[in-house]
Parts: C-alpha cells; structure tokens; sequence
C-alpha cells in the first residue's frame, strides 16, 4: 500500500497512491460514515482546473484525487520523482471498491448517466458480486438543480441507507457534484467520470497494451471524433507543455486556486 502524499501537477493536487491505499482510505471513510470526496483525474480533469481557477478550488479542497491517466502518473514521476506501479483508473478503482463493498457489506449508491445504462451496470455488478448491496441508483437530471431538488437528491441518498456514493456524470461535472455535496453527506463520494458506461458495456475501452502506453486518448477520440476532438487535440499538447515549462523550473503553478461564488448545482 503506497501514499507519498499529495503532489502539484499544474497547480492541482493530487495523491500520489495506488489501489490498495486509495480503497483503503475510502473503505475506512465509508464504515466511519465520515466525510471524503474523492475523483478520479486525467489530463482533462487537470486542465480543468488549469484553466478555471474556481474549479482548480473545488479539485484541491477534495479529500483525494486519483492520478486516473497515465501521462498524470507519468507527471508525478518527471516532476516529483515518485514513481507508480500503475495509475488509479476510475473504472477498475469502482470495481476494487465493489469487491471490498462485497466483503464488508457496505451499502453503495450510484449517482448519474441514464437508466439504461444504470439498469446495465447492476447486472454487470450483481453477475460479478452476488452479494453486493445496492442501496440506490439515480440518473442524471442533465441539467441543473434548484436548490430544492438538490436536497431531495440527497435526503435520499441519506434514506436509502447507502456507505458509499459513486458519482458518474463526466468531467468536470462530476468533481463539481462530489464538492458541492460533500457537506450535505457525510459519507464518502467517489467521482469515477465514464466508468458506469465502460463498465456497463455501453462505451467501448481501449486494449490493454494502448491504456498502457497512454494511447487511451487516441482510441476515445477515433470512436467520438466529433465529441472529443478539441478535448484531446487541443488539451493534450498544452498539458504536455506546461508540464514540461513546471518541470523545468520555469513556471510555477499555485494552488490555491479561487473559492467558488454560489454552486453549479449539476445533477
């Protein structure tokens, strides 16, 4: 079990840990009833937070961020010398935590995407765990809450008796629900991006041998060019630079960031 601490990649924070010790911690925050935001980070997510500094807030003040892409495990090693069996990818993390789930019989409450796909990921998840509690699952709005319904979204996550919430509405929806509603549930929310989708069989993954050497992106972007062109074709080279500027000393990027003035409300 790995955890060198929190590390800054372009001003955002993130954990440098593997599996064992992100599951672990969030395990323990789920039997406590305590809470603990986490989200699971690629490069996406980073530049997110590079380029809104309200956001870059909300990311550093999570209680964990995940390096869920490789070239954001690769960051760690060129600029802090920390070097990762492998990165903390959303998907398999939420199924470690399942399998754990499984054995401590935590309750677990799923949060965004579409009934369809919902209704795909529990027999994914109950061929995989038979024993697996399911408290809840929901759909997104795909929209934004009043302040109402965001708090009937989560009087019923409370009601339904659940340990653990999984949230899955994409970046960087996502790391803005699990910020906004970390002080309304005091429990621990887990913000896994696309997983429900790849893990419901919904969207297709890369082979293993293209996630290994970080041609992810490229894959995603041959399946959705239309979608994801200026994500990756645009993004990707400006990370790629900017971390080159951090690691040669020539840029310094703060991490403080900007406190949010009033709530997003995504559901």
């Amino acid at each position: 079990m790995i955890w060198y601490g929190k590390k800054n990649i372009l001003g955002i924070l993130v954990d440098a840990l593997d599996y064992e010790a992100a599951v672990e911690r969030i395990t323990q925050a789920a039997k406590e009833h305590r809470r603990f935001a986490v989200s699971a980070v690629a490069v996406h997510g980073v530049m997110e937070g590079v380029l809104d500094h309200e956001h870059k807030f909300r990311l550093n003040h999570l209680d964990l961020i995940t390096p869920d892409g490789q070239p954001v495990r690769w960051a760690l090693k060129i600029l802090h010398g920390v070097e990762l069996a492998d990165r903390v990818y959303g998907p398999n993390l939420t199924m470690r935590l399942c399998e754990r789930a499984e054995r401590e019989n935590i309750g677990l409450y799923f949060y965004g995407n579409t009934p369809e796909v919902l209704s795909a990921l529990r027999d994914t998840l109950q061929r995989r765990f038979p024993r697996l509690r399911i408290s809840g699952m929901e759909g997104s709005k795909f929209r934004r809450l009043s302040h109402q319904e965001q708090d009937r979204v989560a009087q019923r996550i409370r009601e339904s008796g659940a340990s653990l919430v999984f949230v899955g509405l994409g970046t960087p929806r996502h790391d803005v629900w699990a910020y906004e509603y970390r002080e309304l549930l005091s429990l621990p929310i887990v913000a896994v991006g696309g997983a429900f989708g790849v893990l419901a069989g919904k969207v297709p993954q890369a082979p293993e041998w293209m996630q290994d050497r970080g041609l992810e992106w490229f894959f995603r972007l041959w399946s959705e060019p239309r979608r994801l062109w200026r994500r990756y074709l645009l993004l990707n080279p400006v990370y790629a630079f900017l971390v080159g500027l951090q690691a040669l000393g020539l840029v310094r990027f703060a991490a403080d960031g900007r406190r949010p003035i009033g709530k997003l409300l995504y559901g």
